[in-house]
């Protein structure tokens, strides 16, 4: 069991905003808002703008507590990794205690008020995701199996489909195929940032697949799950979601993702340490803009429809 519910040990420096704002994990947030919000949008049926932004607003607020609670349980496992180690908990700016605070408190506010605010099927999806995140994802699996990322990816994928629920009041193959395109991302995504940064899951005793399974074995991985995702991306360009637009940007997009989970598969360690890992780095860059640009082109087809129906209508 995690520690991190102790002080830090670097306490003593008194807390700003900005640390529990970071407890957040806004990138994170980020990627959450944008991928609910185009899964309001594309659903069939409209919401009134002070709907939809209460909608966005909670769903945020829901993804902002799964973060805290993931810092809290995970302070030990962030004190010993480069990339997490001036997080707020281990740098001594925030206690466990005020995190894990700060996540249950936010997470029944959010829970409760999108179910307010839409319906409880949306509420009761956001209240399973932060459950998934925290206890299934954090507390079981992220220490346990090498397939940590692969079904834990199932907490980040959620929100699309939790945003046409706001919406719709129900679950559709084109909210199931929005949440199964983050899913499939999840993996190589990860991979390949495991590729480039094992000596910080081997420190922090994390079952990385590149820990687990050596980085040949994870190369191999990530090409396959490319290749299916790159099929379901493609697929969903011929639902109602879909359109033209969608499928041009998800043709160009997956020739180059696969191109690159290619390029992965067929290198040894002499050839990534001799370019320091250049080609899985900028595999990881492109993969930040892949899940953006295909959801983006989501929106953009919805905003089309709408746009039809308005004219249509005049």
């Amino acid at each position: 069991m995690s520690d991190a519910s102790l002080d830090p040990t670097a306490a003593g420096q008194e807390a700003q905003f900005s640390d529990y704002f970071a407890l957040l994990k806004p990138r994170v947030m980020t990627l959450v808002v944008f991928t609910a919000l185009v899964g309001l949008l594309a659903a069939p049926d409209q919401v009134h703008p002070f709907v939809a932004l209460c909608a966005i607003l909670f769903i945020a607020v829901g993804g902002g507590a799964s973060g805290a609670l993931n810092m809290w349980w995970d302070a030990d496992i962030d004190a010993v990794m480069r990339r997490t180690a001036k997080r707020p908990i281990p740098s001594g700016r925030v206690t466990g205690e005020e995190a894990r605070g700060l996540g249950l408190a936010l997470s029944g506010f959010s829970v409760m008020f999108l179910g307010l605010a839409t319906n409880w099927v949306a509420a009761g999806l956001l209240a399973f995701t932060i459950f998934f995140y925290v206890v299934i994802y954090t507390m079981w699996l992220k220490r346990w199996t090498p397939q940590n990322i692969v079904i834990g990816g199932a907490a980040g994928a959620f929100p699309p489909m939790i945003g046409w629920a706001a919406a719709t009041g129900g679950v559709s193959i084109e909210s199931v195929l929005m949440f199964s395109l983050t899913f499939l991302w999840t993996p190589p995504h990860f991979w390949a940032l495991a590729l480039f940064m094992r000596k910080d899951y081997d420190n922090a005793g994390v079952p990385m697949l590149t820990v687990t399974h050596g980085r040949p074995s994870t190369r191999k991985h990530v090409f396959v799950y490319t290749i299916i995702l790159a099929a379901l991306a493609l697929a969903t360009g011929f639902t109602s979601a879909g359109g033209p637009l969608y499928l041009s940007v998800a043709i160009v997009l997956n020739a180059m993702f696969l191109k690159g989970a290619w390029d992965i598969w067929h290198r040894d360690e002499i050839m990534a340490e001799t370019d320091n890992y250049a080609v899985e780095k900028g595999f990881f860059k492109l993969s930040l803009l892949y899940l953006f640009l295909h959801f983006g082109a989501l929106l953009a087809e919805a905003t089309i429809a709408r746009l039809g129906i308005l004219w249509g209508a005049l």
